[in-house]
C-alpha cells in the first residue's frame, strides 16, 4: 500500500532542517495548519497528513476494526514516518491527536522525539475526581445526534468548539470541515474519540513535552491541561490568552510563538 497516498502526505518548508509532523484533529484536516506552516518552514522540513477518512486520504483504506481504536490511528502515524523514512520528529497533534501521538511515540521511540500538545485530552468524560468536561450521558447525547443526523449535529456543534461567536466564519470553516467528512467514517473517529480514555497512557512518555491550552475551551478545560502536565513529568503547561478548541486558527500568532519557542529550545 501506497502510505503517501492513502494518507495524502505533504512534506514542505526546508529539506534539510529538523522534522515536524502536524496532525489534525477529529473532523478536521491537514488545511487546518496552514496558518502555522508558515511559522515553521523556513527552519523546519514540515509533513502533514489526513487520517484516512477525513480531508484528501484514500477512503477505500478505511476499517472500522482499525480506527475504533486510537491505537489504530497511531500505528497510521508510525507508518506514515517509516514510509518518510523519518527519525526524531517533533509530532504536533491538536486535541484528540495529542493522544495519538502519546501512542505512537511509544510505539516507535526512534521516530519521534518530542511531543507538542495542542489542546489536548486524554479523557472527555468526568470521572471521580477528574473533571473532562462532559458527563457520561452528555457524550452519550453528543453521539446519538451526530449518528441521527451528522450535517445538523456539524453546524451545530462546530461554532461551540470554535468558540469565538463574535467571528462566526471561524465556526462556519469547521461547520465545513465537519461536513466534508464522511459520515460513517465521522462516526467511527467520533466514538473512538469521546469514549477514550488515555489517561494511563500520559504515564509511559518519556519525551520533552509541550501542552498548550487556552484560557477558555469547552473540550478541554483548564482542569485537563493541568492534569496532562501534572502526568508527564518535566512537561511544559502554555496557557494562551485565547477562547475555543482550536488556537491554531483563531490565536495562530500567540500558538506559533509557543510552538516555534518550545522547538527552538530543543535543537
Amino acid at each position: 500500500m501506497d502510505i503517501r497516498r492513502r494518507n495524502n502526505v505533504t512534506v514542505t518548508g526546508n529539506p534539510e532542517g529538523p522534522v515536524v509532523v502536524l496532525a489534525h484533529g477529529f473532523g478536521c484536516d491537514q488545511n487546518m495548519w496552514r496558518l502555522t506552516v508558515p511559522a515553521l518552514a523556513e527552519d523546519y522540513r514540515v509533513v502533514l497528513f489526513d487520517y484516512v477518512g477525513s480531508g484528501g486520504s484514500d477512503l477505500s483504506a478505511f476499517s472500522e476494526d482499525r480506527y475504533a481504536s486510537l491505537s489504530g490511528y497511531a500505528r497510521d502515524v508510525v507508518e506514515v514516518c517509516e514510509a518518510l523514512d523519518l527519525r526524531d520528529a517533533a509530532f504536533v497533534g491538536h486535541s484528540v491527536s495529542a493522544m495519538v501521538g502519546v501512542l505512537a511515540a511509544g510505539m516507535a521511540p526512534e521516530r519521534i522525539a518530542s511531543l507538542l500538545m495542542v489542546a489536548p485530552s486524554p479523557r472527555y468524560i468526568d470521572d471521580d475526581g477528574y473533571r473532562g468536561g462532559f458527563s457520561a450521558e452528555d457524550i452519550d447525547e453528543l453521539l446519538e445526534s451526530l449518528e441521527s443526523n451528522y450535517l445538523g449535529w456539524s453546524a451545530a456543534m462546530a461554532p461551540v468548539v470554535m468558540g469565538n461567536g463574535e467571528r462566526p466564519e471561524l465556526g462556519e470553516e469547521l461547520t465545513n470541515s465537519f461536513c466534508a467528512t464522511d459520515p460513517d467514517m465521522a462516526r467511527v473517529f467520533a466514538r473512538t474519540t469521546f469514549l477514550s480514555d488515555s489517561r494511563d497512557d500520559l504515564k509511559t512518555v518519556r519525551v520533552p513535552t509541550l501542552v498548550l491550552e487556552c484560557v477558555q475551551d469547552v473540550i478541554a478545560p483548564r482542569e485537563v491541561g493541568a492534569f496532562v502536565h501534572e502526568a508527564i513529568p518535566g512537561s511544559t503547561l502554555v496557557t494562551l490568552d485565547a477562547t475555543g478548541h482550536c488556537p491554531h486558527l483563531s490565536a495562530p500568532q500567540a500558538t506559533n510563538v509557543a510552538l516555534t519557542g518550545f522547538l527552538a529550545e530543543l535543537r
